[in-house]
């Protein structure tokens, strides 16, 4: 059997993780590759091990694509599929080489129903996942795309931020524009403003703030 370490379960007592790893198996994803096309999440759970996987909803009408996770090293999906059992209706793109970890749907609810220092790991993270989507559903509906992206910029910066720390670093701006629900122009049109006012910098195609009491000032959501 070969031996994983599996962030969010590496600090698990031994036996458990050697359970999980009885069950786990090693995926790996090309960049730009659309996962999951064959009904896999009604089959299996997953962990990233490293890399990023996009998980968006598209409308096929108008082309227009909203980001609603980025997952990183340590993530997990597809909880909603894992825990009611019915088919999600969401799209998957790697938008990096990917190397994930797959469950069986069965055996995690197994670990779920029997293991209660499992469950001290799996539930906590799913509760920042729920936290996170009321945070977007709110930001959507009362929020301008001004005030969204400059949320974004500072929550890039704060390590509490499960889900958007460190997140920006080598997204285009397109990609920018699908997390907050707009269109690449917009964000150009706020990276203009926000540079020209000394607030934001680019350097090698990276997003410095040079300001962040003044971002802060210029929104009232913290």
């Amino acid at each position: 059997m070969q031996t994983y370490t599996i962030k969010p379960f590496d600090t698990l007592d031994t036996n458990v993780q050697e359970e999980i790893e009885h069950f786990t198996k090693l995926i790996h994803f090309k960049k730009g590759e659309t996962l999951f096309s064959n009904n896999e999440l009604n089959r299996y759970f997953y962990v990233i091990q490293k890399g990023k996987i996009k998980n968006y909803q598209l409308n096929l009408e108008n082309g227009k694509e909203q980001t609603i996770f980025i997952f990183r090293a340590g993530d997990m999906f597809d909880s909603i599929t894992l825990l009611d059992g019915k088919p999600h209706d969401v799209m998957y793109e790697a938008m990096e080489e990917s190397t994930v970890y797959q469950m069986p749907l069965k055996d995690v609810r197994r670990m779920i129903e029997t293991n209660l220092e499992f469950n001290k790991k799996f539930f906590p993270y799913i509760a920042k996942q729920m936290r996170h989507l009321e945070e977007l559903s709110t930001d959507l509906s009362l929020y301008s795309t001004e005030e969204r992206f400059i949320k974004l910029l500072l929550q890039n910066l704060d390590p509490e931020n499960l889900f958007k720390y460190k997140l920006l670093q080598g997204l285009s701006n397109t990609e920018l524009a699908q997390l907050i629900g707009t269109v690449r122009h917009v964000i150009e049109r706020h990276l203009k403003k926000l540079k020209k006012d000394g607030l934001i910098d680019t350097k090698n195609k990276t997003l410095q703030l040079e300001n962040g009491n003044k971002l802060l000032e210029k929104i009232k959501l913290f």
